[in-house]
C-alpha cells in the first residue's frame, strides 16, 4: 500500500474499509473490503483513511433500505452494540431509514432512501460543515460549526443492523452520475494511467477506421462499424504493438469502468437492435487474439461487474434509457460466445446469483425523481363502492369527467407498460443466449453450465434461508422467473417445431425426475417423508416399476449423511467454530466461504472476510451436493453433468431414465429445459408467491385513502356553514389525502406494469397448470408418488390463491384460457389428495386441508368441486365424515359447515346480525362470503349415512365428543374472562385468550351445524331405533342440547354477563349463533320428523332438561324463580327407587349387564362407553358382551 501525502489526507491507498481493528460487532465484509453487510443489533465499521483539512466527497451505494446511520466519526469515537455513528460527540451521521441526523440528539432531515440510491458524503474542514446528498440533490447543510483543529480527522463510518448491507467508493471506481464540484475524492483517480488509456484508446479508433489502399499506397477513412478483424496483417501488427501497452491497463476497474465501458456504450448510442452493431464481436475476437489470457478474464469480470453496478444504481426515469443501455451492451458482450462462456464459467464473475440483478427493475419509491408525474399525469383511483367496501368494476353512475380521467389514467399506465417491455425483452433476450445449446464448437454448450449454476443457486436459497449472504432478495426473483418463464417457453416452443414433441403448454415434469437421482432436490421434503426412508420402503417398487436398483450400501450411506446433515446445521446455528475435515467444495477457495454469498452490496463480490469482535472466525464451510443415488446407468454430481447426463444418447435416457409403465412415451422437446422448469416451481415456493402477496399492500393503501377521502368529502358538503373551524379542518384533510393517492397511483401503475400485468399473471397460470399437470402425473405412478416434492402441491395451491388474490381486480381469472377445466383439475387434486395415505407431512396436509375449506368458500370453485367425478366427490366426502379423533378435525367440520351454510335454520346469513353495522378487517376472507350450499354434496353425505350404519355411528360419536369438549373449554374460559373483569387490581384479560376462546365458541357453532345438517339429511340416524345405535345417539344429542341451553338461556349468568362486557376479540360470542343452531336440530327432531313422540321422550327424560330454556327460545317469559315444576311424561319409563337407577347417570332405570363381570348400567351409559373404551366402568375388566337386564319380580 502507498501512503497518501496530500495536504489535508492521512492514510494508505488505495482507500478501504479497517477491516483490521476499525470495526465493532459482527460484519461480513467483501473481497475488495468496499462492500459490507451487518450481522449483528447494530454493527459499526471506519474507513483506514481520515481528512483534516480541504473539502472531501465519498459515495455509498445503498443496498437494503432498513437501519442504518452513514457519516463521518473521529478516531476517538467508541461505538458499541447500541450505540453507533452520530450517537457519539465527534460523530455525525444521516438516517435515510427513519429520516433523520444524528450528533448525540436527533432532528428530522432529508429524505427517506431506498435501495438502489446512492448516498454522497460532503465533508467541509474548511468551513465545518457536513452534508449530504442523494442521488445527486443536496438535502441541505446537516451540521455546522463541527470540532476542527490540532488532532481532530475525520473518518468515513457507517453502523448498520442486521442483514443491512451497502457499498463503498472512496475513488477506486469513477463517481457515479452524481458528481459534486469542489470536494475531492478520498482515494486519488488514476490520473497518469487514465491519459494513457484514453491515448491508445484514440489509437485504436484510429486504426479501425482506416484502410490501407495497397495498389494507390495511401490509408483510406472507412466507417469503424464496418471492421474486420480478419484484414490486412500490417493492421493487425499495429494493433498488437497498441494491445502490448493497452492490456495491462484493462485490469483495473476505474480504467475499465471510465474507457473501456463509455467507448462500447458509444458504438451502441447510434439505436437499432444490438445484432446491427458487430464491431463490439470483432473486438471481443480482437481482445481474445491480443491479449494474454489472464488479462481478457480479467477484464470481462471487471467490466460486468461495472455493468451490473451501472444498471442496478442508474436513476430511474420514465423511458427506462439508462436500463436500456447498458442490457444493450450486456446483450452484444454475451453474444460473443467465448466471452459468454467464460463469464458462465466463472465462478466469480457471473454466477446466477450475481445474473440476477440484471432481470431486476427496480420499483421507484418516489414518484417524481423516477418522472412518473411526466409520463402519467392524470391520475385516478376507484370512487365507488358496494356494501362490503370492495371496488365495483365498473359503476353504472360514474361522471363523464371520472371516466375521461380513467381513461387518461388508463393510457399513462399502458404507455410505462411499452417502456417496462423494452426493458423486459433485452432481459429476455439475455437469458435465450444464455439457455443456448447450440454453441458446443469451443467446448460444453452455454445451457448446460447455466443449468449446473441455476441449481447450485436453487440449493443456496433452499438451504440457507435465513442467512443474509446466500439468499436472493424476493423483489429480484420475481423479476427472474417471469423472464426465465418467458425464455423457456421459446426455447421449448423453437425445440419442439424441429422435433415433433408436444409444446410448452403441454409442460410438466416427468416423474421419473423425482426418483432417478439425477436431479438434485437437496434435502426438500418429499410427500412420503424423508428420501432416505423412501429408497429403504419402496425399493422393491423402484425395481419393479422403474428398473432401477439402489446398492444396499448407498442406503446405509445417504442415513448416515442425514446424521452428519443434522450435526453440521446444529453447529452452524450454535456459531461454534469447530475443527472437522474441510468438505471438498471448500478446498478449491481456500478460506473463503464454500458457497458463492449474495451481497446485497453492489460491489456484488464475495462476502469472504466474517469480522467479529468477540473472536475473527470463518463461516462453517456448508456440505458439498450429497452424492446422487446409484442407479442402473452412471450418475454423476450436479458440477460434474455433461450434456450426455442430461440429456441422453443411443439407449439412455437422460434426465428421464426409469420411466414407469404408467407414464406416456412421449418426444420431450429438450430434457434440460424440464430441469429449468422443475427449479422455476422451486423459485415460485422459495419466495416469490411471499412477494406477490407483500406488493399487494399498494393496491390496499389505494383503496384505504380513496374511502377515506369520500368519507372527508361526504362530511365536508355535511358541514354546516357556521363551523368553518371544522370546514377547514376537514379540508386539510382532503387536501392530504389527494396528494397520497396521486402519489400512490403512479407508484401502483408502476406496480401493475412489472408485477401484476396480464402477461405476469398468464405466466402464474402456466405455472399452475404445469403442477396440476406434474401432480396427476406422478399420482399414476401409485406409490412412487411418495418421491414427488412437496413443493409442487404448496405450488399449485398458492398459484391459485397468488391468480384469485393478488391479479384482481386489475385482471380477472375468468378470462384465462381453460379457467374451468383448470378450476376442476384443481378440485380433484385437492379432493383426492387431502387424506392421501401417501402423503405423510402434517404441514402439507394442513395446507390441503385449508386449500379445500377455501375452495368451499367461493361458488365458482364449489362448482368445480361438483365437477368432478363422482367416484372421486364420494370418496372426498367419505374422507370427511371419517371419526374426528388422531387427525385435525377442525377443518374438516369447517368444510361440512360450509357445504350446508345457507340451508340450515337462520344459516343465511354472510355476517352475524349484531355485527352487520361493524366494518369488516377484510371482506374477501372465505368466512365472510355469501352462502353457496352444494345440494349434491349434501346428497352424497346422506347416502354415505345412510348406508354405512358403522361410519355413521362413529362419525356422530366423534362430533358429539368434540361438541362437549368445546363447549366445556369455552364455558370454563368464560368463567376465568369474567372472574379477571371482576378484579378491581387487573381490569384487562389476556388478548390470546380471548382469541381461543372464540374459536371455541365458533367450534361448537359449527358442530352444532353439522349435526343439524345430520338431522336434516339423514334423520332415521337419530329417530329409527332399528339401528343399534340410534338410540344412545339422539339421548347423547339431547343432553349436550339440554346443556348448551341451560347455560346459554338462564337470566344473568355467565354467558350473558361476559356478551355484554363487549370485549375486543368476542365479538363473535353472541346468544343468536349459537341458539339458531339449537333450534335448528330441535325443529328437526320435534316438529318436522315423522318420529316426535320417541324424540320428545327422550329429550323430556334427560335429567337436565328445563323448560324456562325452551320458552327462552320462544320468546316467551317462563317462570321468574327460574326453576321449572318437575315434568312427568308418560312416554319416560320412571324407576320405581334409586337402587333400581343407573349407578353412572343416575337418570334411567338399569337396563343392561355386562358379561363377564355381571356389573350393570342403563344401555345409554355402557353403550357410550363402549364407543370409545372397552373396559369395564367398575372393575376395569374387558367387556366381552352386554345383555338385556330386566329386575326379577319380587
Amino acid at each position: 500500500q502507498l501512503v497518501d501525502q496530500t495536504e489535508g489526507r492521512l492514510g494508505p491507498q488505495p482507500v478501504v474499509l479497517d477491516h483490521t481493528s476499525g470495526f465493532e460487532g459482527l460484519l461480513f465484509v467483501d473481497d475488495d473490503l468496499l462492500g459490507v453487510i451487518g450481522h449483528s443489533n447494530f454493527s459499526s465499521i471506519r474507513a483506514t483513511t481520515c481528512v483534516y483539512k480541504g473539502k472531501w466527497a465519498y459515495e455509498v451505494l445503498i443496498s437494503s433500505q432498513g437501519l442504518m446511520q452513514i457519516g463521518w466519526c473521529t478516531l476517538s469515537c467508541r461505538f458499541n452494540q447500541e450505540e453507533g455513528v452520530g450517537d457519539t460527540p465527534d460523530s455525525y451521521a444521516y438516517d435515510g431509514n427513519r429520516v433523520r441526523k444524528w450528533n448525540v440528539t436527533t432532528t428530522n432531515y432529508g429524505k427517506s432512501w431506498a435501495a438502489g440510491d446512492i448516498v454522497s458524503c460532503l465533508i467541509d474542514l474548511d468551513e465545518g460543515t457536513i452534508t449530504f446528498c442523494l442521488n445527486g440533490q443536496s438535502l441541505g447543510t446537516a451540521f455546522t460549526s463541527i470540532k476542527t483543529g490540532p488532532g481532530v480527522a475525520y473518518f468515513p463510518a457507517i453502523s448498520l443492523s442486521f442483514k443491512e448491507s451497502v457499498a463503498f467508493n472512496f475513488g477506486s471506481r469513477p463517481c457515479s452520475t452524481y458528481p459534486v464540484e469542489g470536494y475531492l475524492p478520498l482515494q486519488n483517480p488514476p490520473a497518469a494511467d487514465l491519459m494513457k488509456a484514453h491515448r491508445l484508446l484514440g489509437y485504436i479508433r484510429n486504426i479501425l477506421s482506416t484502410s490501407i489502399d495497397i495498389q494507390e499506397e495511401r490509408l483510406l477513412e472507412r466507417d469503424c462499424a464496418l471492421w474486420k478483424l480478419h484484414g490486412e496483417p500490417t493492421v493487425l501488427i499495429t494493433l498488437a504493438h497498441i494491445f502490448n501497452h493497452f492490456a495491462p491497463l484493462m485490469c483495473k476497474v476505474y480504467l475499465v469502468e471510465d474507457v473501456l465501458m463509455n467507448f462500447l456504450l458509444g458504438i451502441l448510442e447510434g439505436g437499432g437492435s444490438v445484432d446491427e452493431h458487430p464491431l463490439i464481436q470483432q473486438l471481443l475476437d480482437l481482445f481474445w487474439l491480443l491479449m494474454e489470457d489472464y488479462e481478457v478474464n480479467e477484464c470481462l469480470k471487471q467490466l460486468m461487474m461495472s455493468l451490473l453496478r451501472a444498471y442496478r444504481f442508474s436513476p430511474i426515469i420514465p423511458d427506462l434509457g439508462f436500463q436500456i443501455h447498458y442490457l444493450r451492451l450486456t446483450t452484444a458482450i454475451l453474444r460473443h460466445e467465448k466471452s459468454r462462456k467464460y463469464l458462465l464459467n466463472n465462478e466469480l464473475t457471473f454466477d446466477v446469483l450475481r445474473s440476477v440483478v440484471f432481470f431486476y427493475i427496480k420499483t421507484p419509491l418516489r414518484v417524481k425523481e423516477a418522472g412518473l408525474e411526466e409520463l402519467i399525469p392524470t391520475t385516478w383511483w376507484p370512487t365507488h363502492f358496494d356494501k362490503e367496501g370492495k371496488d365495483e368494476r365498473e359503476p353504472k353512475d360514474e361522471s363523464a369527467d371520472e371516466r375521461l380521467r380513467r381513461r387518461a389514467y388508463e393510457r399513462g399506465c399502458q404507455r410505462l407498460k411499452k417502456r417496462i417491455e423494452v426493458v423486459e425483452e433485452l432481459q429476455v433476450q439475455i437469458l435465450r443466449l444464455l439457455l443456448n445449446n447450440k454453441d458446443k464448437t469451443t467446448g460444453e454448450a452455454s445451457r448446460y453450465i447455466f443449468l449446473n449454476k441455476f441449481r447450485k443457486f436453487l440449493q443456496e436459497n433452499a438451504s440457507n434461508r435465513g442467512h443474509p449472504t446466500a439468499l436472493c432478495p424476493p423483489e429480484y426473483m420475481v423479476c427472474f422467473l417471469h423472464r426465465l418463464i418467458t425464455a423457456v417457453r421459446s426455447c421449448w416452443e423453437e425445440s419442439s417445431r424441429k422435433t415433433g414433441g408436444f409444446s410448452s403448454e403441454d409442460a410438466y415434469v416427468p416423474p421419473q425426475l423425482f426418483y432417478n437421482g439425477k436431479v438434485d432436490y437437496f434435502d426438500l421434503q418429499r410427500l412420503g417423508g424423508l428420501l432416505s426412508h423412501l429408497k429403504k420402503t419402496l425399493k422393491d417398487d423402484l425395481a419393479g416399476k422403474a428398473n432401477i436398483i439402489i446398492d444396499p450400501a448407498e442406503i446405509q450411506a445417504t442415513s448416515m449423511d442425514d446424521l452428519d446433515e443434522d450435526e453440521e446445521s446444529g453447529a452452524a446455528q450454535s456459531w461454534r467454530t469447530r475443527t472437522r475435515r474441510r468438505p471438498f467444495g471448500a478446498a478449491a477457495m481456500g478460506g473463503a466461504l464454500a458457497r458463492p454469498s449474495w451481497l446485497s452490496s453492489p460491489t456484488l463480490g464475495r462476502a469472504n472476510r466474517f469480522l467479529s469482535t468477540a473472536a475473527v472466525s470463518l463461516m462453517t464451510p456448508r456440505r458439498p451436493l450429497t452424492q446422487p443415488e446409484k442407479v442402473k446407468v452412471r450418475t454423476l454430481a450436479v458440477e460434474q453433468r455433461t450434456e450426455e447426463d442430461i440429456e441422453g444418447s443411443h439407449g439412455n435416457d437422460g434426465l428421464l431414465l426409469g420411466r414407469p409403465l404408467e407414464e406416456p412415451d412421449q418426444v420431450v422437446a429438450d430434457k434440460s429445459l424440464l430441469e429449468i422448469v422443475d427449479g422455476i416451481v422451486m423459485m415460485y415456493n422459495l419466495s416469490v408467491h411471499q412477494q406477490l402477496g407483500k406488493m399487494v399492500v399498494v393496491s390496499d393503501d389505494v383503496h384505504e385513502y380513496a374511502v377515506a377521502l369520500k368519507d372527508t368529502e361526504e362530511k365536508i358538503a355535511r358541514c354546516p356553514a357556521r363551523r368553518a373551524d371544522i370546514l377547514d379542518e376537514l379540508q386539510k384533510s382532503q387536501k392530504v389525502f389527494a396528494e397520497k393517492l396521486n402519489h400512490l397511483s403512479r407508484r401502483l401503475a408502476w406496480i401493475n406494469a412489472t408485477i401484476y400485468s396480464k402477461e405476469k399473471m398468464m405466466d402464474v397460470y402456466w405455472l399452475l397448470c404445469v403442477c396440476i399437470r406434474t401432480i396427476e402425473h406422478a399420482d399414476n405412478t401409485g406409490s412412487l408418488f411418495a418421491f414427488a416434492p412437496e413443493l409442487y402441491l404448496n405450488v399449485a395451491m398458492n398459484a391459485y390463491s397468488a391468480l384469485k388474490n393478488y391479479f384482481s381486480p386489475a385482471n380477472s381469472m375468468e378470462e384465462l384460457p381453460g379457467y374451468e377445466e383448470t378450476l376442476t383439475q384443481l378440485a380433484a387434486i385437492l379432493a383426492k389428495h387431502f387424506a392421501d395415505p401417501r402423503i405423510v407431512g402434517t404441514d402439507i396436509k394442513d395446507s390441503l386441508m385449508q386449500a379445500l375449506a377455501s375452495y368451499v368458500c367461493y361458488p365458482q370453485s364449489l362448482r368445480a368441486v361438483e365437477r368432478i367425478p363422482e367416484e372421486q366427490r364420494v370418496a372426498m366426502m367419505r374422507n370427511l365424515l371419517a371419526p374426528y379423533e388422531q387427525r385435525p378435525w377442525a377443518q374438516t367440520n369447517w368444510i361440512l359447515v360450509r357445504l350446508w351454510r345457507g340451508c340450515g335454520f337462520g344459516y343465511r346469513y354472510t355476517r352475524l346480525p349484531h355485527l352487520l353495522k361493524t366494518k369488516p378487517e377484510d371482506a374477501n376472507l372465505p368466512s365472510l362470503q355469501k352462502p353457496c350450499p352444494s345440494l349434491l354434496l349434501q346428497r352424497h353425505m346422506a347416502e354415505l349415512l345412510s348406508l354405512d350404519k358403522d361410519m355413521a355411528a362413529s362419525f356422530l360419536n366423534s362430533v358429539l365428543n368434540q361438541l362437549n369438549w368445546a363447549f366445556s373449554e369455552f364455558i370454563g374460559m368464560i368463567q376465568e374472562i369474567q372472574q379477571a373483569a371482576e378484579r378491581p387490581e387487573r381490569n384487562f384479560v389476556d388478548t390470546r385468550q380471548l382469541k381461543v376462546c372464540a374459536t371455541c365458541f365458533d367450534l361448537s357453532v359449527s358442530l352444532l351445524r353439522v349435526l343439524e345438517m345430520t338431522v336434516t339429511l339423514v334423520p332415521e340416524i337419530f329417530l329409527d331405533w332399528s339401528r343399534p345405535s340410534a338410540e344412545l345417539l339422539l339421548r347423547r344429542l339431547a343432553q349436550l342440547l339440554n346443556q348448551v341451553l341451560n347455560r346459554v338461556t338462564a337470566e344473568k349468568n355467565l354467558f350473558d354477563r361476559v356478551v355484554n362486557l363487549r370485549l375486543p376479540g368476542l365479538e363473535s360470542v353472541d346468544h343468536y349463533p349459537i341458539l339458531v343452531a339449537v333450534t335448528g336440530i330441535l325443529v328437526r327432531i320435534l316438529v318436522d320428523g315423522d318420529r316426535v313422540s320417541r324424540a320428545s321422550s327422550v329429550l323430556l327424560s334427560d335429567p337436565c332438561f328445563q323448560l324456562h330454556s325452551i320458552q327462552h327460545l320462544l320468546g316467551e317469559a317462563g317462570d321468574s324463580s327460574g326453576h321449572a315444576p318437575p315434568i312427568t311424561c308418560s312416554l319416560c319409563p320412571q324407576p320405581t327407587s334409586e337402587e333400581d337407577l343407573c349407578p353412572i347417570c343416575y337418570a334411567h332405570s338399569i337396563s343392561a349387564i355386562f358379561k363377564p363381570c355381571s356389573h350393570k348400567s342403563c344401555k345409554a351409559c355402557i353403550n357410550q362407553h363402549l364407543m370409545n373404551n372397552k373396559d369395564c366402568f367398575f372393575c376395569k375388566a374387558t367387556i366381552t358382551g352386554v345383555e338385556d337386564y330386566s329386575k326379577p319380580t319380587s
